[in-house]
């Protein structure tokens, strides 16, 4: 028997492995913003800019047709893993849960020893001066966490090299900051008044979990097959105390550990429960518990085939090849758009006349461009006529251009020759602009206009 003690209680808690995680995301959620590739950051959305950067390569405003494979794959991705995994997402990468970790399980119960990791729903009697004390110090000490993770939020969206820049002006970026301490005012908020009723009442994901899940998802279930039921139909509960049980062999000891333990306030023997997030700590209550009677926890991360009906979980099924397949459309949807980025943007614009007649039958139209350098470098730019050799460009000298600056150019097109011979109205042509730079072949984009030929008899 002692042998078999050994072998459940010498497995690691989920709790250390989620702890690991926990850091994971955090050391990467923090220093993914000061990440640069070819002075470009893995992901930023910049308003101020109008830049989205994603993977080392800046898009600007009339490229974010990528943003809703972004968001595709957002979704798809967590929807998947809710498939196969349950609410792994929630219980082992949300900053939500990540955040009242921190608060509840460092600050409260580490550092000031306000709380048990065993007991998380048992509050602390605030009423004594130095709980009360404490609590003050556990909230200062969030506030300023809570600081650190407002502005690391909005370095996705203003680069941490201009938002230190702006903070050395705080009255010229009033806004900035007064964003920064709105977005930490509801993390102080919810962390610590909120809570887990977040999660529960306010998380749209909860919500959506039950039509996710199947009997091959993975998820914090307990074992009725083994403990017994300890709720009825109607979801009552019926069992106070291990006599109470009605079969000598259920295991269930009745201890609470698995709900004490738990973070929203749920007993994972009442079946699947929208608050539950899966953080696998009542898993590892009841292992510690069943352990020392050598036997296997009665809650397990398992699926309800393998807990109830004894069959084998498939991982490989219908709905997760399904999730597969879409993940890897969208993903290459987003590679293969993500490779036709235009180095440089070019808008043409007729002004307001549509063609003007000079001496000689010269026939001129004017045209408004505008040019926006989106590379990270600068460029000398051009322009040609493609596919008309009779019609000219006037007025128009190549340019550098700084990297993401724009500029407009007024250009004339023209032509001493006869293009068409209409008598009764003007005629449209559709030709072809290319603009490029002339330091870097690949910085090159082509647009259709229109040059507007006179009627016969408006020509001299």
């Amino acid at each position: 028997m002692s042998t078999e003690k050994g072998e459940y209680l010498k497995k690691s808690p989920y709790r250390i492995k989620r702890y690991y995680a926990y850091i994971i995301a955090t050391i990467v959620g923090l220093s993914l913003p000061f990440i640069r590739i070819n002075d470009n950051h893995i992901f930023l959305l910049s308003f101020d800019k109008k830049q989205l950067h994603l993977m080392g390569v800046a898009f600007d405003m009339q490229e974010l047709y990528l943003m809703p494979f972004l968001l595709m794959l957002l979704f798809l991705g967590i929807f998947a893993v809710t498939s196969i995994g349950g609410r792994a997402w929630c219980g082992w990468t949300c900053p939500q849960t990540i955040f009242r970790v921190i608060y509840r399980d460092l600050i409260e119960t580490k550092l000031l020893k306000l709380r048990r990791i065993k007991n998380k729903q048992k509050e602390p009697d605030w009423k004594k001066p130095e709980n009360a004390s404490k609590r003050v110090i556990a909230i200062i000490l969030w506030a300023l966490i809570a600081l650190v993770i407002a502005s690391d939020f909005m370095w996705y969206f203003v680069p941490p090299e201009d938002f230190f820049a702006y903070l050395q002006n705080p009255t010229d970026h009033m806004f900035l900051i007064g964003t920064v301490l709105a977005i930490a005012g509801f993390i102080i908020y919810d962390v610590i008044f909120l809570k887990e009723d977040f999660c529960a009442y306010v998380c749209p994901y909860s919500r959506v979990q039950s039509v996710l899940y199947d009997n091959n998802t993975l998820q914090a279930i307990y074992s009725t097959n083994r403990g017994g039921n300890i709720y009825n139909d109607n979801k009552e509960k019926i069992i106070f105390k291990q006599k109470d049980l009605p079969n000598v062999e259920n295991e269930c000891t009745t201890c609470e550990s698995c709900v004490t333990v738990c973070p929203t306030h749920i007993d994972i023997r009442k079946g699947l429960q929208l608050e539950c997030i899966n953080c696998l700590e009542c898993v590892d209550a009841c292992t510690k518990v069943m352990g020392k009677l050598g036997k296997p926890s009665l809650v397990q991360w398992s699926s309800t085939n393998e807990i109830k009906y004894n069959k084998e979980t498939k991982l490989i099924r219908k709905s997760t090849i399904m999730y597969a397949v879409a993940l890897l459309v969208v993903l290459g949807l987003l590679f293969v758009m993500g490779g036709e980025k235009e180095y440089m943007l070019l808008n043409v614009n007729k002004t307001t006349e549509l063609y003007k007649v000079e001496d000689n039958n010269k026939v001129s139209n004017n045209y408004l461009l505008l040019f926006q350098n989106t590379d990270s470098k600068k460029h000398k730019y051009n322009l040609e006529v493609v596919d008309n050799k009779d019609i000219k460009i006037e007025r128009f000298r190549p340019f550098s251009l700084a990297p993401h600056k724009m500029r407009k150019k007024v250009v004339i097109l023209s032509t001493t020759k006869q293009l068409v011979k209409n008598d009764t109205k003007d005629t449209p042509i559709t030709l072809t602009l290319r603009a490029f730079a002339e330091d870097d072949p690949k910085v090159s984009v082509i647009r259709k206009a229109v040059f507007i030929y006179p009627r016969a008899d408006k020509l001299k």
